[in-house]
């Protein structure tokens, strides 16, 4: 039997699924889809298999969800048992429902549930999308196993270890770290596409997401799945601290300047960074984080 605890890269089988989104083994029992931008099904998922369930981490939009879940059925016959959610933001924990109408149980860390009970109801009561992209069809799905510090599934082949990481992104940032083939799954706090991050959550904390990015480079990771573009690995963990350190040091110094938020944000250029090529959404985050930063 699988243990549960509680407590304080290599690509072998690629198919098609769908428009853009490809399916990797990243090591046996590894896998993920990649994100498909295109369909609005941007987050990437994966899941591991233990020997008598399936574990999913991000459970990306319900219309990525039920292209997602064919894909695991076709790695494996065993049950979906558990969906960790990286963070509440609706295009990596929305679909929960698919997964729980599978029998599924969601996890998140503690902070993460309250968010989706509050902040993650709000913005699911507040959407008006139609048609494809409607969420009339779906319901919101809450976690029904909460954790603190840090959980961890252990059946002997596999292990995952579930570490809270926020706040950082959101407050209830977690990430999912495989030891044995050292395989890291950030969610939002690393992404590797060239629209930058959306640093604009109520609970941000721009200073310690650069701490996290850190301590993440430091347990050197072989393969990182970022929340949203290509896998990576330690070099995105950096490239993502270069951007945020560069918008912060920016802002302050605009502030210190005296400077408007539209003033900083229209003289700035971080289009030197990979992931932050779009003026239009590097001056969105600019402005976010000055009033943010303002607001203390």
């Amino acid at each position: 039997m699988t243990r549960i605890l509680l407590a304080a890269g290599f690509a072998v089988l690629l198919f098609a699924a769908g428009a853009n989104s490809v399916v990797k083994e990243l090591a046996p029992g590894v896998w993920v889809r990649m994100g498909d931008r295109d369909r609005n099904q941007p987050a990437n998922c994966g899941w591991v298999i233990f020997k008598d369930f399936v574990l999913v981490i991000d459970a990306n939009f319900p219309w990525g969800a039920r292209e997602i879940l064919p894909e695991i059925k076709k790695t494996t016959n065993k049950p979906i048992r558990f969906v960790f959610n990286t963070h509440y933001h609706g295009d990596h924990a929305y679909g929960s429902s698919v997964f729980a109408d599978e029998g599924a149980q969601l996890v998140c860390s503690q902070d993460c549930a309250q968010e989706s009970r509050t902040k993650g109801q709000a913005g699911w009561d507040k959407n008006t999308a139609t048609g494809d992209y409607s969420l009339k069809p779906y319901r919101l799905v809450h976690p029904a196993i909460v954790f603190g510090t840090e959980m961890a599934f252990d059946d002997g082949e596999h292990r995952v270890e579930l570490r809270k990481a926020g706040p950082g992104h959101s407050k209830g940032d977690a990430v999912a770290w495989l030891p044995k083939e050292r395989i890291l799954f950030t969610g939002d706090l690393c992404v590797n596409w060239t629209s930058g991050n959306n640093v604009a959550d109520a609970d941000a904390d721009h200073d310690n997401w650069i701490r996290t990015l850190d301590k993440m480079a430091q347990a050197n990771p072989s393969t990182v799945v970022v929340g949203h573009g290509d896998l990576g690995g330690v070099p995105e963990l950096r490239k993502q601290k270069e951007y945020l350190s560069d918008m912060l040091r920016v802002v302050r110094e605009g502030i210190r300047a005296g400077k408007s938020g539209e003033e900083i944000a229209n003289a700035a250029d971080l289009t030197s960074h990979k992931i932050g090529t779009d003026p239009a959404r590097n001056k969105a985050s600019i402005l976010a984080v000055h009033r943010k930063l303002t607001a203390k």
